[in-house]
């Protein structure tokens, strides 16, 4: 790609471009190793401006473009082929402003996430978008992938979180609608086809984001639940009682738990006694008018005389809330040191969570004799991460061989059940076969349909989102 790099060049400064093989290597890491990337240039702008024209040069020539953000996603969105370009967002990182009347923040999209909740922080605002990869994954990114994360209960998607949206289109023209309006109805929302999009419609450059009062009240909860089936149960009291400021609730089960003390120092089990299943939530709220800690105290009350849950330990200060945090963060961390593990990431309606979990771990296991279901997560919000981990007595490499065959196991049970293969993770390549089996006909047309309006060469991130026809 020698004549590409001679056209870039001039368009870059020294940092813009790169094709040494070990500067490019971080670029074509994909973070759970299932695939490599093969590019052999990686273009970093830093403008907007600086985007559209690499575009141009790649219409030009015909050269498809991988954008990339913080490249923490897990179904392979930003893994290149060889005689792609790798289009990385992390230089166009700029929070262009902060309008506290608006309650907004408009923000470029290599922006790291942790920082533009800080930013918010120190404007007394709320970003609620909050997720294991914060301290990493960009914005760009986690508008493309349309990310969740641990207050989607309360606060919705990130697609939620967006006013405005700008972006540079496969023919190369920039749409920019970065007003911030809560109302404008104006025909087709098209910042929403952008978003979940995987960088194949468009390369998000900027965004213009929904901020909320900062929550300077918050009380955090670990409570053992009666069984399984309870945690919906307990769901329902805990959204009835909390006068809205419910904004996390994370299945937990004892598997898990185990796992996240056997290997991360900083974990230890909460209560004196085990259960077989968790939840841990937390209360938010802005100002004094509601007492969270007498609110979540009543709700526990309730819970109990509804013999819904077992036992529970409160939080007593900030450091309490974030050791039992560390303790949902560490269930995946304790899995790596588990050997191989196969992950889903499911969403059903929530009343019938407690039947998929039941139904699936007796199918894998059936299927595998001594698998180890692990599932955990957005319960609130019917979103599972239903994790398997390796037999004891089976190799790594043979257990993630049956990946596929489980996965569509699994998979079929979520379909039966009316949910979805995919919640908050994307699609990217690794669940190509999925939307072809999965999908609505009639919407993978429609999808395709748009595609090839708005990329007829199939220029942006092709290969991924949607299977070949």
């Amino acid at each position: 790609m020698s004549h590409l790099n001679d056209k870039l060049r001039p368009l870059l400064d020294d940092r813009g471009i790169l094709t040494d093989a070990a500067d490019i290597e971080p670029y074509l890491l994909e973070r759970r190793k299932r695939y490599h990337g093969q590019s052999s240039v990686v273009a970093r702008p830093k403008s907007v401006q600086e985007i559209k024209s690499i575009v141009e040069v790649c219409i030009e020539d015909r050269i498809s473009i991988v954008p990339q953000g913080g490249n923490t996603g897990l179904c392979g969105g930003a893994v290149s082929e060889s005689g792609q370009l790798v289009l990385s967002l992390e230089r166009l990182n700029q929070i262009r402003e902060i309008d506290s009347a608006n309650n907004t923040i408009t923000v470029e999209a290599g922006c790291i996430l942790a920082n533009i909740q800080n930013t918010a922080q120190e404007a007394r605002r709320f970003f609620p978008v909050s997720l294991a990869a914060e301290g990493s994954c960009q914005i760009g990114g986690n508008l493309a992938t349309n990310a969740g994360g641990i207050n989607v209960l309360r606060y919705g998607n990130t697609r939620e979180q967006v006013l405005g949206l700008e972006a540079i289109l496969p023919n190369g023209s920039l749409f920019s609608d970065l007003a911030g309006l809560r109302k404008d109805n104006t025909g087709y929302d098209l910042k929403q086809l952008l978003i979940g999009s995987e960088g194949t419609l468009g390369i998000i450059t900027a965004a213009t984001l929904k901020l909320y009062p900062y929550p300077d009240h918050s009380v955090t909860a670990f409570v053992a639940l009666k069984d399984l089936e309870t945690s919906i149960s307990f769901l329902a009291l805990a959204t009835e009682l909390s006068g809205g400021t419910l904004c996390s609730f994370e299945l937990i089960p004892h598997i898990g738990l185990e796992f996240a003390c056997r290997h991360i120092s900083t974990c230890e089990p909460p209560l004196s006694s085990e259960h077989d299943w968790y939840v841990l939530l937390s209360l938010q709220t802005s100002g004094s008018t509601i007492n969270l800690d007498e609110t979540l105290e009543a709700l526990l009350e309730s819970a109990v005389e509804a013999h819904l849950i077992d036992d529970a330990v409160l939080a007593a200060n900030e450091a309490q809330a974030a050791r039992l945090w560390k303790i949902r963060e560490g269930i995946v961390e304790g899995q790596l040191f588990e050997g191989g593990s196969i992950k889903h990431d499911i969403s059903i309606p929530v009343s019938k969570v407690p039947r998929f979990i039941t139904e699936a771990s007796k199918a894998v296991s059936q299927r595998i004799p001594g698998i180890r279901p692990c599932p955990f997560g957005h319960v609130g919000d019917g979103n599972i991460h239903f994790n398997l981990s390796q037999p004891v007595s089976m190799g790594k490499d043979e257990f993630l061989s049956r990946w596929e065959e489980i996965s569509e196991l699994v998979h079929d049970i979520v379909d039966r059940l009316g949910g979805s293969f995919s919640a908050e993770h994307g699609i990217g390549m690794l669940k190509l076969n999925d939307m072809q089996r999965y999908k609505d006909n009639v919407a993978l047309d429609t999808m395709r349909a748009i595609k090839n309006a708005l990329d007829p060469e199939n220029l942006f991130n092709p290969g991924k989102v949607l299977p070949r026809s």
